[in-house]
């Protein structure tokens, strides 16, 4: 009788789970040492890559950015590959913009002397956060000591009176507070900025900071990011770069090496059948032997496996453990499922919208949109716009993807995210509406009239207005949906209070733990884990995903090798 062999099945086909197959599929030997498939729950690959086109411009629904060129294993793949090139337009083309414009809630461009300060200050709060060297400029650092700043935070409480671990929101409003005490008369009108005061429009500006850094880490709020983990984090030396032929350029080429029927779409998973203490292997598999691990599926119909990775979202995972049937059986032990739960993810979205003009003529100025950052009044203000809705308020900025295009993007996380998803384009559209009216209003960019077209000969909701005496209007709207996808139930995962790095290198250990080798030979790495979520320094990225398919390959490979000595 021929010895069956092993059988590897991959949950997921994001970047995770085919790096991992990829390393399996390609390494010397493989081939005659398992059977490998890749089980994926959607219609297609690429998990939360997932690269598009609006409006003749490529944009991602995802994953956007390489963060930092130096050593990032995605950039040395994109180069290979020749993806950092591309005729076509695509989002973040030409970098970050420069030459941010600010502008205050009622048409108030801001002058850089205040926007300037405490942006800076801000930076300078992250950085220290971060672990990074502080640089001195003569300005805060003689009457603000930022390690006194931590120490305070450090000492927070709850109601109770019971020792909080500190977060990231808590030690950025502490700094605020400081930056405050070395100013003088910030309660004083500034002439010409229709009655905000100095004090409130650096709370707004630094609300608006604050907003950036909610979609950075996907926290919703910033009072359940965990401090002590912010100088954990890692990130590749050099600039930020997008992928000029899109993100999945590089998804398609860990696949093209896999043959056709490896990855299975459609087959998304319902229950794991696992046998912790190998006290028990489940039914032969067409007659060639016993295999410890069953997945069932959404069809009703299951597979035998040895071996599996899970790639699985974060957000997944925390449903599968709370539904009562729960996804795996027998449960997660509690040293799995505490950090499963502990561990923050969020939902960030982003909102496209297409600014059209009427009659404008090749390289109209119109096109060069600015990059506008948004100050709004705080939730107390009398001169909050009525028009302008809960959710808009929250984001911190409305810019062309790249200089000229004139499709523009907003970002936003947490629940205003979550409530953008349910709404129709013709309420995006009057948001938006509300949100220009009074934002460019007063500027150099003001809008001469409105006019509101909310269903027109097609069926299109279009936004028309005036600005510099050019006709505009909104005619396409799109927005990413991650938080009510089935198959994420959001975006990326951030270390929360309550949790820490050992929690990330907690979802990395496989099961079964502590396995006698002698008497269940046939049973240890039954489930692997792998996804950002994995990854202690690396997490909420697509290189942290790359890094932990790596890892697991490289395990089980391990494993497989030494078996065979």
């Amino acid at each position: 009788m021929v010895a069956k062999k092993p059988k590897v099945v991959i949950i997921g086909a994001g970047m995770a789970g085919l790096t991992a197959a990829n390393k399996l599929y390609t390494s010397v030997g493989s081939k005659e040492l398992f059977e490998l498939f890749v089980v994926e729950g959607g219609t297609r690959i690429g998990g939360r890559i997932n690269t598009s086109e609006f409006s003749g411009d490529r944009i991602e629904m995802g994953a956007t950015w390489i963060h930092g060129i130096g050593g990032s294993p995605l950039h040395k793949i994109a180069q290979e590959i020749n993806s950092l090139e591309s005729e076509q337009p695509w989002e973040g083309m030409d970098g970050c913009l420069d030459d941010p414009v600010t502008i205050a809630e009622g048409g108030h461009e801001l002058n850089p002397s205040l926007v300037e300060p405490v942006s800076s200050f801000f930076k300078k709060l992250l950085d220290f956060a971060q672990g990074k060297e502080i640089e001195e400029d003569g300005v805060f650092n003689e009457e603000i000591e930022f390690s006194k700043l931590a120490a305070k935070a450090s000492d927070t409480f709850t109601g109770n009176g019971s020792l909080e671990k500190p977060s990231l929101g808590y030690f950025l409003r502490q700094g605020l507070d400081a930056y405050w005490r070395t100013m003088k008369e910030q309660d004083q009108e500034v002439k010409g900025y229709g009655g905000w005061s100095r004090k409130s429009i650096e709370e707004a500006i630094f609300a608006m900071h604050e907003n950036t850094q909610r979609t950075y880490t996907s926290a919703g709020d910033l009072l359940t990011l965990d401090y002590g983990a912010e100088s954990e984090y890692q990130m590749f030396p050099g600039e930020e770069i997008t992928i000029a032929k899109g993100y999945m350029s590089i998804i398609e080429s860990l696949a093209s090496v896999l043959p056709a029927g490896l990855i299975q779409l459609g087959r998304k998973v319902t229950k794991i059948e696992w046998q912790p203490h190998g006290q028990q292997l489940l039914e032969t598999d067409s007659g060639r032997g016993n295999r410890p691990v069953k997945l069932h599926f959404c069809d009703g119909s299951t597979m035998l496996a040895d071996h599996i990775i899970v790639t699985v979202s974060l957000g997944v995972l925390k449903k599968g453990i709370r539904e009562d049937s729960g996804m795996f059986n027998p449960p997660l032990p509690t040293w799995k499922t505490g950090a499963i739960l502990r561990l923050g993810y969020g939902v960030v979205n982003k909102l496209f919208l297409k600014l059209s003009s009427l009659g404008d003529q090749e390289g109209d100025n119109f096109n060069k949109f600015p990059f506008l950052q948004m100050v709004f009044h705080q939730s107390d203000s009398k001169l909050r716009h009525p028009k302008i809705p809960w959710w808009m308020r929250k984001t911190d900025s409305l810019c062309p993807i790249y200089t000229k295009s004139k499709v523009l993007l907003s970002w936003f996380a947490g629940r205003e995210a979550l409530e953008l998803e349910s709404f129709e384009d013709e309420e995006i559209i009057k948001a938006v509406s509300a949100t220009f009216s009074s934002f460019l209003s007063n500027s150099r960019y003001q809008i001469n009239s409105i006019s509101h077209e909310l269903c027109n000969g097609n069926g299109r909701v279009n936004f028309v207005e005036s600005w510099n005496e050019r006709e505009l209007k909104f005619d396409k709207v799109l927005k990413t949906q991650w938080g009510t996808d089935p198959l994420f139930l959001g975006s990326y995962s951030y270390v929360a209070v309550g949790s820490s790095g050992d929690d990330l290198d907690t979802m990395a250990k496989p099961l079964p733990q502590n396995i006698n080798q002698e008497s269940n030979a046939s049973t240890p790495l039954q489930i692997l884990f792998a996804g950002e979520a994995t990854h202690r320094t690396h997490y909420s990225t697509t290189h942290g995903a790359y890094f932990s398919g790596l890892r697991e390959a490289n395990r089980l490979l391990q494993h497989f090798h030494c078996a065979a000595m």
